[in-house]
């Protein structure tokens, strides 16, 4: 079958989430579908079977396609590490610094998407359909001549495009329309129609915004996605912290993230969101913060510059008082970094700020390095004898005097620093996914609770409830219609 791509009215519109939905559509119906989304704009990473490093959406429509992720799957990945700035990471591995400017301007274009292309391409040569999540909006016309991830790979690989839209934000029909008038002829064509994403309530209230839409654009829209909170789907977009972001509750166990400026890997702490009786939340909020049982320092694209941060809005304090106070403080990746005594950094990798005192919370020094370290790992949490999962992505070496590790990795490699049960810190993401690890947390509340839920089955089901109402929404017999008919 000729390759679906999911195009996007505009940031956060649900292309992910859709992208998702058909790849386990598709593997469901017994095709081997493959996701691809040619360059990508994220903090949250994931690390390859061979050690490269992609964005993490593609990592789970990999999983929705039941296969594993491949850096083919995501060639290019701008991971911001200021406002102005992103490390470049092409075919999995960084690249340097470059501003939006030297990225968008003075990188080679056509390079670029000659190895999206590649990439493509062996993905092509082994599955179908490959399903294409574009990125933000086709109609930021100022970039089309820089396009690399849009409609420009719509058009080589002659995907059936469609356009998703989301509704909860309103302004939908001017959204769709204007997006499809500003679009070239030739581009315009290669849309073979709209989904509308996120509706909520009775969809029979909008057939005459179907017919309208349609009557308007010369596009049929081919479904309408209910709005649900009832499926989970690990998401990429920061954007979603917006809802997470809280405060104390009497009565559970609360467990707060600190919200850094440049926090990476937010799906960490996914597990811990679906505990009974814990209340978890995001916040940047010093009182809050100071109200909390468990405090997490998460990791940090830019780990100096969110230390110095936490400095200056008090909330370094805070966590200092938690930690004398005797409550529990963890630290993951930057995150361990930060409660450690010192950072230097020596060649420059976060900025020009050479060195810089830690929380001191844990008796290690790290220095940065140029070299990442993307890997995923099993390890042994303590003395559990549990077979544990996670993954690594950092440049940085911790070390300590005296040797205190957290975990062993594949059975011998030290990693992380334990100071006692309410204070330590890991280089592992994803170590909260782990069974025996929430549950030595929460002991240390005298808090007994059983966490039996195998992560991987429930995001399994998950992917097939997400499939089966999706499909229950769209016209898939048109669907395939257009993947089969050039």
């Amino acid at each position: 079958m000729r390759p679906i791509m999911f195009v996007g009215t505009g940031s956060d519109v649900g292309k992910s989430v859709v992208n998702t939905a058909f790849c386990r559509i598709f593997l469901n119906d017994g095709y081997s579908p493959a996701p691809f989304k040619a360059q990508n704009m994220s903090l949250n990473s994931y690390a390859t079977p061979d050690g490269l490093e992609i964005g993490r959406a593609q990592a789970v429509q990999a999983e929705a396609c039941g296969i594993p992720c491949s850096v083919a799957m995501n060639p290019i990945l701008l991971k911001p590490n200021s406002f102005m700035n992103s490390q470049v990471v092409l075919h999995g591995k960084p690249i340097g610094n470059k501003s939006a400017v030297e990225y968008f301007v003075g990188t080679d274009r056509d390079m670029l998407f000659s190895e999206a292309m590649k990439a493509y391409h062996s993905l092509d040569a082994k599955h179908s359909p490959i399903v294409i999540e574009g990125a933000g909006s086709i109609s930021e016309v100022n970039l089309w001549d820089k396009d690399v991830t849009n409609m420009r790979v719509a058009e080589e690989v002659g995907a059936a495009t469609y356009l998703v839209a989301d509704i909860d934000r309103g302004g939908v029909f001017a959204s769709v329309y204007g997006t499809l008038q500003l679009l070239p002829q030739k581009h315009r064509d290669l849309i073979k129609g709209i989904v509308i994403n996120k509706f909520r309530g009775d969809a029979a209230l909008f057939t005459d915004g179907r017919r309208i839409l349609e009557e308007l654009t010369g596009k049929p829209v081919v479904g309408v996605i209910p709005y649900f909170n009832d499926i989970f789907v690990e998401q990429e977009d920061s954007v979603v912290l917006d809802a997470q972001r809280g405060s104390h509750r009497e009565g559970v166990v609360n467990i707060a993230v600190v919200l850094l400026r440049h926090m990476s890997n937010f799906t960490d702490f996914n597990q811990l969101e679906r505990l009974p009786n814990v209340h978890f939340f995001y916040t940047a909020n010093p009182d809050e913060l100071r109200r909390a049982d468990i405090v997490i320092i998460p990791g940090s694209k830019n780990t100096i510059s969110d230390l110095m941060h936490l400095r200056q809005n008090g909330l370094a304090k805070v966590i200092l008082q938690h930690h004398t106070s005797g409550k529990p403080v963890y630290g993951v990746c930057g995150g361990y970094q930060i409660m450690g005594r010192e950072i230097h950094d020596p060649h420059g990798v976060e900025g020009d700020i050479p060195s810089v005192a830690g929380l001191g919370i844990l008796p290690v020094v790290t220095v940065l390095t140029a070299d990442k370290k993307t890997e995923q790992c099993r390890f042994s949490f303590l003395d559990s004898a549990d077979d544990c999962q996670g993954y690594e992505i950092h440049m940085g070496q911790t070390t300590a005097e005296v040797p205190s590790p957290l975990c062993h990795i594949n059975g011998d490699t030290p990693d992380g620093y334990y100071l006692n049960p309410k204070a330590w810190g890991t280089y592992i993401h994803g170590v909260f996914d782990n069974q025996s690890v929430i549950q030595h947390m929460l002991a240390q509340l005298d808090v007994t609770q059983q966490v039996a839920v195998d992560y991987h089955q429930f995001k399994e089901q998950n992917y097939d409830k997400l499939a089966e109402l999706v499909r229950q929404h769209v016209d898939m017999d048109y669907i395939y219609k257009t993947l089969r008919n050039d």
